[in-house]
């Protein structure tokens, strides 16, 4: 499956956020990338523009492909509660996402990897599809003959890892519990899902 495979803090910079996670550069350079920098007179953004940029915001950090992402707001809309709300608790009951989360990959493109590889085990069975969604009470497992790849032990080493109240993990048996899915305030990513409800609703 295509992904986009150019420079990542090109577009967190375009963006105005860290999609791909920490970096460095986009620290660095807090600003929009062009020739004339942070001194370059920009034009003021049309309400579509935001619209779409928080979009294109939610999109790259959660590393879906346009139509995927679609596809996940239209089942949001027919599916009962606030389409924004669960837009995103939809977006975060992703496998490749709570792999992730778990602190078994160090990125949601490394959790992808691992998962189309056929290192994770959800319920006892292989799953090898990042955008399965989970649902409260699945277990999510290392697959035996996985528990010693270099790239699981190193995330998991990391002080990267952040629990969170919706997940169990432990570590000593390479297994967690999705609990539920979670509330709007326990989710982390600065998403406005307003703004994007708001865009696809003129269409």
């Amino acid at each position: 499956m295509a992904r986009y495979i150019g420079p990542k803090s090109k577009i967190a910079r375009k963006l105005g956020s860290p999609v791909y996670g920490p970096d460095k550069n986009f620290e660095k350079r807090n600003y929009p990338p062009g020739f004339h920098g942070p001194s370059k007179k920009r034009k003021k953004v049309s309400e579509y523009g935001v619209q779409l940029k928080e979009k294109q915001k939610a999109r790259f950090t959660y590393g879906l492909l346009e139509k995927q992402f679609y596809n996940l707001f239209q089942k949001a809309v027919r599916h009962k509660g606030i389409t924004g709300e669960v837009f995103l608790q939809f977006l975060e009951s992703r496998l490749d996402n709570v792999v992730f989360r778990m602190g078994v990959a160090p990125s949601r493109a490394a959790a992808r990897q691992l998962i189309t590889h056929r290192h994770i085990m959800v319920n006892g069975e292989n799953v090898n599809i990042p955008s399965y969604l989970l649902k409260e009470g699945d277990i999510i497992s290392v697959r035996e003959k996985s528990k010693s790849l270099e790239v699981i032990a190193n995330a998991m080493s990391s002080s990267r890892y952040t629990r969170y109240s919706w997940l169990e993990w432990d570590n000593k048996l390479m297994s967690g519990r999705f609990l539920n899915k979670p509330n709007r305030d326990e989710i982390p990513e600065p998403i406005k899902e307003q703004l994007i409800v708001e865009l696809y609703s003129k269409n």
